[in-house]
């Protein structure tokens, strides 16, 4: 058993289907009853350690393993002296099941388990949410959606909630509650596979502390896609290191293209971004542009707006960082842009103008038939925008199937932000972001991860862009890990430059 976070490498994510896969291949491996009595053994383990002084636990099982699981866990504590409660909801395990084995176990160790489940809260040093597992897949309903509710109660009694699996009434592949009714967990253990629901939409809020568990068995690897970390900063760090003879001109250009009049503060934040990320040279074309000194960033050039309207050879080398804060006075150069730069990210106003114009959206898609590479990187919101949905909510409802989408549509490297952002491009593992935090939920940081994709896509023009928008990704969200409170968009561009790597 071991912590996810930090992880240290990549991961394969799974969904249900694949998660079977594996519990079936492992179930094969072994006696009957084997498995199961390892996972409850873990999560009795895990429960000494999260609660080293607790006495009283109260176990909810469902009927399937995942219960089995609860089930196991409740007689091993019982024999460590706890006192145990085990509330039953659904019907009776099916014959001959390791559910079954399990239930039957726990009576013959004196275990009596109740199907009333008492509302009014109690003192409960643990609960064990042990419900749903891999089957669910609709709303939770009445005995399960009572026993959630119970344990809300107990959990707003102060006691302490640990899941198996997955928290009970979340879809384990895109990490949304199933139904009005689902567990919010301190800590969750899951077993053989890491599912990738766990790792995105509101799947980070719901599992508390994740721990994985393998039960002694090699986790498949047909799953449906790879979480990611700070792993990837080091090795692009690894892979880019500056030579003794570098200098600016080797770094490469960015140019941000936004910063209408009122909106100029996203466009510097993206410049400012691109400048510490390591581009050699940045410049911002502003509508309107008044030709004042940048604000704290004397490093920063001015690219004269009109300059968007000359033959494309004058700037088709640099990267084009576009949206941020251009408002509509950024559409006829954006035109230009997606006409001829080689390399673009496009990021806010920029995909607000694509999603409302159909000759935009089909020239995005027409850039990679001329090998040129795009990086999409939109909210929620702006996403729903893209594909022609109703709201934000439509996108949440399924992240990963919203970032494949736009991935296919666009032929483009997309990065759907928000927690456990997801990076898509089309003949590439789904990935999904371990780093970050709540710190990054302020104004004006998805104009830092524009500029920082950017300023390192500069220094690297050959790297794929999908490499290129995990390590910037992972970098963004490491660099809020440790901050407590909101993280000031500005602040947060000197925090990630702090994550460079010593000089040699």
């Amino acid at each position: 058993m071991l912590p996810v976070f930090p992880t240290s490498h990549d991961w394969p994510l799974h969904d249900a289907p694949s998660s079977r896969r594996a519990e079936a291949a492992a179930l094969s491996m072994h006696p009957p009853h084997t498995l199961i009595e390892r996972a409850g053994l873990a999560v009795a383990r895990l429960a000494l350690a999260i609660q080293p002084l607790g006495r009283h636990a109260v176990v909810f099982a469902g009927p399937g393993n995942n219960g089995g699981d609860g089930l196991v866990a409740a007689r091993h504590l019982a024999a460590l002296g706890w006192t145990v409660e085990v509330l039953l909801a659904g019907p009776e395990p099916r014959t001959g099941s390791d559910a079954a084995h399990a239930l039957a176990a726990a009576r013959q160790a004196g275990l009596v388990p109740q199907r009333e489940i008492d509302p009014a809260p109690r003192r409960t040093d643990l609960v064990i949410d042990a419900l749903l597992g891999l089957g669910a897949s609709r709303a939770p309903a009445g005995e399960i959606a009572s026993a959630i509710q119970a344990i809300d109660r107990l959990r707003q009694a102060a006691a302490t909630i640990l899941s198996i699996d997955v928290p009970s009434g979340l879809d384990v592949r895109t990490g949304q509650p199933l139904g009005a009714d689902a567990v919010r967990a301190d800590h969750t253990l899951t077993f053989l596979t890491l599912k990738s629901g766990l790792f995105t939409g509101e799947g980070r809020a719901l599992a508390g502390r994740l721990w994985f568990d393998d039960l002694g068995v090699p986790a498949g690897k047909d799953g449906v896609g790879l979480l990611f970390g700070a792993s990837r900063i080091a090795e692009w760090q690894r892979t880019h290191a500056r030579a003794a003879t570098s200098h600016k001109g080797r770094n490469g250009d960015v140019v941000v293209l936004g910063g209408a009049p009122s909106m100029r503060g996203a466009a510097w934040l993206a410049a400012g971004a691109a400048l510490a990320a390591g581009a050699g040279r940045v410049y911002a074309a502003l509508p309107d542009d008044d030709g004042l000194p940048w604000p704290a960033r004397p490093e920063l050039m001015h690219w004269d707006f009109a300059r968007w309207q000359a033959p494309a050879a004058h700037w088709r080398d640099v990267v084009a960082v576009c949206g941020c804060g251009g408002g509509t006075a950024i559409s006829a150069a954006l035109s230009t842009v997606l006409h001829g730069a080689t390399r673009v990210v496009l990021d806010a106003d920029a995909l607000n103008l694509i999603a409302s114009d159909e000759s935009l959206q089909a020239v995005v898609k027409q850039r990679a038939a001329h090998g040129w590479d795009t990086v999409l990187t939109p909210h929620p919101l702006e996403a729903a925008r893209l594909l022609g949905l109703g709201s934000a909510a439509d996108v949440q409802a399924d992240r990963l199937d919203a970032a494949t989408q736009l991935a296919l549509r666009f032929e483009a490297t997309v990065v759907l932000k928000g927690s456990g952002s997801v990076v898509m491009t089309r003949g590439r593992p789904l990935s999904i972001n371990s780093t970050g935090s709540s710190a990054l939920a302020t104004a004006g940081s998805g104009d830092v991860l524009a500029g920082w994709i950017g300023g390192l896509w500069a220094q690297s023009p050959g790297i794929a862009p999908h490499d290129l928008a995990c390590a910037a990704v992972a970098w963004h969200g490491a660099a809020a890990e440790d901050h407590r409170g909101p993280l000031l968009a500005a602040n947060l561009i000197e925090a990630m430059a702090s994550r460079h790597a010593p000089a040699a």
